[in-house]
């Protein structure tokens, strides 16, 4: 039960702060806040909550390490229930706050879904859209498996995953506003309604390919310390 706490927490603070950002201070502090802003608040609970759960606050993350072999698709169950819940709490708690003030309406501001096309950010294509995400996720989970795994220096495992995620969001944010995490997707766009609804399935499928093809890459042990 203290695993699915804190992966409840975790999530709820990354959709909360990273999402907050966006809607309460992104035209202060623009797309580069917004980066750091998500980057910083896994930073803080894989060192607040790592040594409880892991700090995976992510269903791709935890699906990766199914695929590669360090954890179970039972354990993994538990974790993805725990991490979506924690997203829509997050982005619940994020939409009262945000409707404080006077002049914010769901429907015009959002409440930092995720999306691609006409009317979004950069309006690039769900092609664009999906290989971001895709290979985005892929290359997050080559540094959280690298960086925990055997022989690697894990004090430093949180700052270099969340260090990643900045990079990852300076890069795509225009893209598609960033998720390579279902849980962070699916939180917001619950609240934003249909249009948000109606692309939800790139970012569950996309980011969950990503991961589990770096965890299966892992598992063959091709990216092995060893020769």
């Amino acid at each position: 039960m203290n695993k699915l706490v804190a992966e409840f927490l975790g999530t709820f603070t990354l959709v909360l702060i990273g999402c907050g950002a966006a809607v309460i201070a992104g035209a202060d502090i623009g797309l580069t806040g917004i980066s750091f802003a998500f980057g910083l608040a896994l930073i803080s609970m894989a060192y607040g909550i790592g040594a409880v759960s892991g700090c995976h606050i992510n269903p791709a993350v935890s699906l990766g390490m199914v695929a590669a072999g360090r954890m179970t698709m039972g354990e993994a169950a538990g974790y993805i229930v725990a991490q979506i819940a924690g997203g829509i709490a997050g982005a619940a708690v994020l939409l009262v706050i945000a409707s404080g003030k006077a002049d914010y309406s769901v429907a015009a501001n959002g409440l930092g879904q995720n999306g691609w096309g006409a009317g979004y950010l950069g309006e690039y294509s769900v092609t664009a859209a999906f290989v971001f995400e895709a290979v985005a996720t892929f290359l997050f989970l080559i540094v959280i498996l690298g960086s925990t795994g055997a022989g690697a220096p894990t004090q430093l495992a949180g700052l270099a995953i969340g260090l990643s995620l900045v990079a990852i969001h300076l890069v795509g944010i225009n893209v598609t506003g960033v998720s390579v995490n279902p849980a962070r997707s699916i939180g917001p766009a619950l609240f934003v309604g249909a249009g948000a609804i109606s692309q939800l399935w790139l970012f569950i499928v996309a980011p969950i390919l990503g991961a589990i093809a770096a965890g299966l890459l892992f598992r063959s042990g091709l990216l092995s310390g060893e020769d």
